[in-house]
């Protein structure tokens, strides 16, 4: 019998996108395959769309608002999976995603081999989704990735992954304490990481990563989200030098710190001092950031504060009109296919 994936799929307020996510997790080529909802406190239809789903294979369960890590952990507790394969509710599967790294885990009969995939950008078109490789597209050991990954600040999707339970249960569960922006998956693949004998990457497996500007894993300006993602770069840091704490490793560290103070500076000079404090016990220094010459003018006249509220809120309405755009198209090429196929199916006349 082939192994059993688990596709472990945490909501909250996801009434956009959620069935189009459910609905490509069902679709995947591979034969046996349960999909395990968490509906995490959503304010709107999410629940009532995710339970039209409720089937043998798909189970919804509702909780109070505990945010992603809990709903993670929950689906884990309930998933009956050989492997799993954590979703997002605003991504989407390739149909063979699954089937694709499937194949790969069987030929290497290794629970401890971790896996790894391709993925890209989109917002409602899935064909316009922009697969950019990174150095971390590619066969590496846990040492090298996670190199790589803060040495550069390269992100992979949650989704990419597809990770044995007993792999899975080696790295334990979510940590709580981390409330999303991308820092707690981060976090919790370090481990995952720091557990396998190698990650395979499987070019061929695809996922797509949806940009909706919101949703579980939205920092925006929460200081709780801003303390929790600065814990998490902490502990990714312990985590690789915990694997090699070489001179070189050091530099990649603080080089992740780096690029982050940003996110911390200054209204949290608490966050600033411990960072600083991080980089010079690993032998580097930490300077305040610079803006570029778009900021750089509001910053000297209405300072660092002001700036950063700016750069955020232009951030948020150009990624709105970029939304509303595609949007417009998605629904544009919808009308223009029903024309040419009728109503009946069929091609529409000349």
């Amino acid at each position: 019998m082939k192994p059993l994936v688990s596709i472990l799929i945490p909501a909250y307020n996801a009434e956009p996108w959620i069935a189009d996510t459910i609905k490509s997790a069902l679709n995947q080529t591979w034969p046996r395959a349960e999909v395990v909802i968490i509906n995490d406190g959503s304010r709107d239809q999410t629940l009532s769309i995710a339970q039209q789903f409720a089937s043998e294979r798909v189970s919804i369960v509702s909780q109070e608002n505990q945010g992603v890590c809990a709903a993670r952990n929950r689906a884990f507790e309930l998933c009956q999976g050989d492997y799993i394969q954590w979703l997002d509710a605003d991504d989407l599967l390739a149909p063979d995603k699954i089937a694709k790294q499937m194949e790969v885990a069987e030929a290497c009969q290794n629970k401890r081999t971790l896996l790894s995939s391709a993925w890209g950008y989109f917002i409602f078109r899935t064909h316009k989704a922009q697969f950019v490789p990174t150095p971390l597209w590619c066969d590496l050991t846990p040492l090298e990735w996670l190199q790589r990954r803060l040495g550069k600040n390269l992100h992979m999707n949650p989704a990419t992954w597809l990770v044995s339970r007993e792999l899975s249960e080696a790295t334990g569960p979510w940590d709580t304490r981390l409330l999303g922006g991308g820092a707690d998956d981060g976090e919790y693949f370090c481990r995952t990481i720091l557990g396998c004998d190698r990650i395979r990457f499987v070019p061929d497996a695809k996922v797509f990563y949806r940009i909706t500007g919101s949703g579980l894993s939205n920092i925006g300006l929460s200081s709780k989200k801003i303390e929790g993602h600065f814990l998490a770069m902490q502990l990714q840091i312990a985590h690789l030098r915990s694997l090699d704490d070489s001179k070189k490793t050091r530099a990649m560290c603080v080089n992740y710190l780096r690029r982050a103070l940003f996110r911390f500076y200054p209204e949290r000079p608490d966050i600033v001092k411990q960072a600083q404090q991080l980089a010079k016990a690993m032998g580097g220094e930490l300077e305040s950031p610079r803006l570029s010459w778009k900021y750089a003018w509001i910053q000297k006249l209405f300072g660092w504060k002001a700036t950063k509220r700016a750069k955020h809120y232009y951030n948020e309405c150009k990624s709105s009109l970029i939304r509303s755009w595609d949007k417009s198209l998605f629904r544009l090429e919808g009308v223009i296919g029903q024309s040419r196929t009728g109503p009946s199916g069929g091609k529409s006349p000349a």
